[in-house]
């Protein structure tokens, strides 16, 4: 069972603005609860007991709100980027917090309504170095295309490695939730920014390691920008995500 996770929570939050010119985007409040509460809640009900914060933009905001962890029923600690890192950059910044165990990693903007033991097991099952959910969806371009063979082997992302394939791909998006093996950190530079999904799984495909989309069409939700915080919070207050 992987019962370690990291949440992305650094960033700025532009699109969110003036919004996040006081509170951090993962702080945004959504049905009555800021965002990243639901997102630990998530992380909790499948399995998770220690999580890993990155943090920049307002990051003591969120240190104060989710403190060690425990009204949670986690233990949390925080990875703090002096210079923000993107996605890959922020994940190598942690290492030392989450070397040597496979862990789950989550956007601090979004939220899938999945079995996260479901997605586990999945990534148990092909062996995987890196797992990643993906979902259908027409407008999965401008998103940042993922595509898939017949076995959901993850064989191209956003055009990348380029170069042919060895039969049809089935395109998809990325909602943001991954599962991660230790063995990914060497296809990670330290000290530099960069984005997980355009620099390294490109790298891992390359390399021939086996790397796999859990195609799931559940519920997704993101708080990216005004209109979709609105949604979110109308949606979450319709009805509850199961897992939390």
């Amino acid at each position: 069972m992987i019962t370690r996770a990291m949440v992305l929570a650094a960033g700025f939050g532009r699109r969110l603005a003036p919004l996040t010119n006081t509170r951090p985007k993962p702080l945004m409040s959504v049905a009555g609860r800021p965002m990243l509460a639901h997102i630990l809640a998530f992380l909790r009900a499948g399995g998770i007991e220690d999580v890993v914060i990155n943090l920049h933009h307002l990051g003591e905001r969120i240190e104060e709100m989710v403190g060690d962890g425990g009204a949670f029923g986690l233990r949390v600690r925080y990875s703090k980027e002096p210079v923000i890192r993107d996605t890959g950059g922020g994940i190598k910044q942690a290492e030392p917090l989450l070397d040597g165990e496979p862990f789950v990693v989550a956007n601090g903007d979004s939220l899938l309504d999945v079995s996260l033991p479901d997605v586990i097991a999945f990534h148990r099952a092909h062996g995987s170095v890196a797992t990643m959910v993906v979902r259908p969806d027409a407008a999965a371009a401008r998103y940042g295309l993922v595509e898939l063979d017949a076995d959901d082997r993850l064989r191209r992302i956003v055009g990348l490695p380029p170069g042919g394939t060895s039969g049809p791909l089935r395109p998809y998006m990325f909602p943001g939730l991954q599962i991660l093996e230790p063995r990914v950190f060497a296809y990670m530079d330290a000290g530099c920014a960069f984005s997980v999904t355009r620099v390294t799984y490109p790298r891992l495909i390359a390399a021939g390691e086996p790397v796999f989309g859990y195609v799931s069409d559940a519920r997704w939700i993101t708080i990216d920008t005004p209109e979709a915080l609105a949604e979110a919070d109308r949606e979450l207050r319709r009805t509850p995500f199961r897992s939390t």
